[in-house]
């Protein structure tokens, strides 16, 4: 029974599964279908949505323009001929007396105010047809929007309505009032020339929109193509800067912001090269360093067992120097590490730098005595206050002062000099050959460098001495850098601000 329940829950189980993993392969292939487009489709879109927004824009407001302005113009042309029928309506009123002559006449009233073709007015009524011939050669539609009022503003002939807006003109004959002559506005255009001439206009304006979007498409594709041609450039080396190839590099064209993202991209690519190539290197010097003492401890514990070497003081001294040498490498290691994420502990106090270094001098002619090199120091009598952790600061001066002993040939001399520099603390230390390179210099202070690897692991030195001095220079706001020495070796420089005794700032 409960193997029974068991199957079933594996198979709704599965089937689960099976519906979940449906449902994500949907889902994976409708995103795929939805894929964004990129940047360049994008940007092109963009443009041309931009230029058809504003080509619209431009085409409708010239349409409205165009038709309240032609409108305008037609009312203004009819009014002008209104008012140059004004006369002759005041002589025809003379002659008669009354306007009994054009009622139920529109051709003698289309005659009369400039519409048909100037004749004597008619005897009887018009012939069949010549009503709408008068009619239709009104081209602007004056005639058929005109109308005649008499003295009491009752409709003689023309235009039935009154409508708001009309354009009205006093008839006077005599010094008194004889009518009024009266066009309604221009709602809309009716007549055929002149529907015409706005369908004409309309056409052009659509072909001229048409033609302007069409240099926009191509204005807005040639942009999307060239401007950013080197951003594409930028993001395929960007991709292959990911995938590890820190040798990719892209071209720099201009000075515009396109030119300044490639130069930064270079510049990125290089410390990308530059650190890959030095933790590749510090991991070959490293091993190298830890092995090399290994490797000593291994061979003799083996010939101690192996009855090969006895465990004489000797061979132990021999074992103690090589693990006082991993001992020290593993914590410079330690204290470059602290000091690259800034957790390198320091207590900092008002610190009496002269006295400081009298008290280092005295450990540094024993060893210069041992060495057979000559010391020369210079410290003046009085107290040169820094602000400074005291073991940080002597472990600074015993690595500078280390380094001179041990790559001093027997015979030299070392010259140990401080002086007050304004608001600075300046410690010299120089020694006489052999010398440094000058294009080598700047490398001093980078981790496991060594001018002569070689000679420089006979000689103890693991290459992280003065990288350690360089980070508490930096800590204790100073800096430490190298140069040739007069003396045909090498100068190192400190330099640390100076405070007032008692905390009392900058000196």
């Amino acid at each position: 029974m409960w193997s029974k329940f068991e199957d079933r829950r594996a198979a709704a189980g599965g089937l689960a599964g099976a519906r979940r993993r449906c449902a994500n392969a949907a889902l994976a292939y409708r995103c795929n279908g939805m894929k964004r487009p990129g940047i360049t489709t994008q940007l092109f879109l963009a443009v041309l949505a931009t230029a058809a927004l504003v080509t619209g824009g431009v085409g409708l407001a010239t349409r409205l323009s165009f038709e309240q302005g032609f409108l305008g113009y037609l009312g203004e042309q009819a009014v002008q001929r209104m008012e140059a029928a004004l006369p002759r309506l005041q002589r025809a009123f003379a002659e008669r007396g009354s306007w009994d002559f054009v009622r139920d006449r529109p051709d003698i009233w289309f005659d009369l105010v400039g519409v048909g073709p100037r004749h004597p007015p008619p005897q009887g009524p018009p012939p069949p047809g010549r009503e709408r011939d008068l009619i239709t050669s009104d081209l602007l539609g004056a005639g058929r929007r005109l109308s005649l009022l008499d003295a009491q503003r009752q409709r003689v002939i023309g235009f039935p309505l009154i409508l708001a807006g009309s354009v009205q003109r006093e008839i006077v004959v005599d010094g008194r009032t004889a009518g009024w002559l009266v066009i309604a506005p221009l709602e809309t255009v009716t007549d055929e020339a002149a529907l015409r001439f706005a369908q004409g206009q309309l056409h052009a304006t659509l072909g001229a929109a048409l033609a302007a979007l069409v240099l926009a498409a191509a204005i807005a594709w040639w942009v999307a193509r060239t401007l950013l041609a080197p951003v594409r450039q930028v993001a395929a080396a960007t991709h292959r800067v990911a995938a590890g190839a820190y040798d990719t590099r892209v071209p720099v064209r201009g000075r515009d912001e396109v030119a300044q993202l490639a130069q930064d991209f270079n510049q990125l690519a290089l410390t990308l090269e530059r650190n890959e190539h030095l933790r590749r290197e510090f991991m070959a010097d490293i091993s190298h360093e830890l092995r090399t003492p290994l490797a000593v401890l291994r061979g003799e514990l083996e010939a101690i067992e192996d009855g090969v070497h006895a465990a004489t003081p000797e061979t132990l001294r021999l074992l103690q120097a090589e693990v006082a040498t991993l001992a020290q490498l593993v914590d410079d290691l330690h204290a470059l590490a602290l000091a690259d994420v800034g957790a390198l502990s320091y207590r900092k106090t008002d610190l009496d730098l002269a006295a400081l270094l009298r008290r280092e001098l005295t450990v540094l002619r024993h060893r210069s005595d041992d060495r057979g090199l000559a010391l020369q120091a210079s410290v003046p009598d009085g107290p040169l206050w820094v602000q400074g952790d005291e073991a940080r600061l002597r472990q600074l001066l015993h690595n500078v002062f280390s380094n001179s002993v041990r790559y001093t040939d027997a015979g030299g001399r070392i010259e140990v000099r401080l002086a007050a520099d304004g608001g600075a603390l300046l410690l010299d230390v120089q020694d006489s050959a052999p010398g440094v390179p000058e294009d080598l210099l700047p490398r001093l202070f980078d981790r496991f460098f060594r001018v002569d690897a070689s000679r420089a692991r006979a000689k103890g030195g693991s290459g992280l001495g003065l990288a350690i001095c360089r980070s508490i220079a930096q800590a204790h706001g100073g800096e430490v850098d190298a140069q040739p020495s007069p003396l045909g070796g090498l100068w190192i420089r400190l330099r640390l601000p100076r405070v007032r005794a008692g905390g009392g700032g900058p000196a």
